[in-house]
């Protein structure tokens, strides 16, 4: 895994590289800046990107910016955003252009490296890593899009750990519910959603889209859940 990291503070730059490294991943780059980081990520065709979204010289969205321009430019790159605080407008920007190989996560998850690596390795590996404190906050807003109002209560539970990008054993161990139980509720939203398998499109990711679309315009759905999304696995 080749790995480019711009984040301003040179500590925790230089910190990531480090436990990056011992993990045996390769750290092509380093940059302080969201232009060297472009300029890094174009010279060293990296797999992932790691980005912090306030950065010289405004310190307001130039990660953000960097992370969109940057899968412009290199579709397919899997890109890691850290912020030290939950940015809900920054947070459905990045979203917005799809959450394949996408992840958001709080800078103190850093701090708990198991569980930083394995959101590194899932975004790597073109899957989806979003905190949980962020889906937790998203939940907060009014709901707009009516058919996740269709949802039941434990629908809404599926698809808000979908959203934090876990599969559906992990939902089932999440919820303490079988896996056949995951997957019929995942049909049901599917088809509550109308997501049609003769759709062209991954109906998994479609949902996810609907449902980050729906609460990040001043959505929620429901019944959602408050103050109980897990962390990361």
């Amino acid at each position: 895994m080749r790995i480019v990291i711009a984040e301003d503070d040179p500590l925790l730059r230089e910190g990531l590289a480090l436990l990056l490294r011992a993990e045996s991943l390769d750290v092509v780059a380093t940059a302080g800046t969201a232009d060297e980081a472009l300029d890094a990520i174009d010279a060293h065709e990296p797999d992932v990107a790691i980005l912090d979204v306030r950065m010289p010289p405004t310190h307001t969205d130039e990660g953000i910016v960097a992370a969109v321009e940057a899968r412009r430019r290199r579709p397919g790159l899997a890109v890691l955003v850290l912020s030290a605080y939950v940015e809900q407008s920054f947070a459905t920007e990045l979203l917005s252009g799809g959450v394949q190989g996408l992840g958001y996560l709080l800078k103190e998850r850093v701090g708990r490296v198991e569980e930083f690596l394995d959101a590194l390795r899932r975004v790597a590996a073109g899957g989806t890593a979003i905190d949980p404190e962020v889906v937790a906050q998203l939940f907060t807003r009014s709901r707009q899009d009516t058919r996740l109002e269709r949802l039941s209560p434990r629908e809404r539970d599926v698809l808000a750990l979908m959203a934090e990008g876990l599969g559906n054993s992990a939902v089932a161990e999440r919820l303490v519910v079988t896996d056949g139980a995951v997957h019929k509720h995942i049909r049901s939203i599917f088809a509550k959603l109308d997501l049609s398998p003769t759709d062209q499109v991954d109906r998994r990711v479609a949902a996810v889209l609907r449902y980050l679309e729906a609460v990040g315009a001043g959505g929620q759905p429901a019944g959602a859940p408050r103050g109980r999304i897990s962390p990361l696995s």
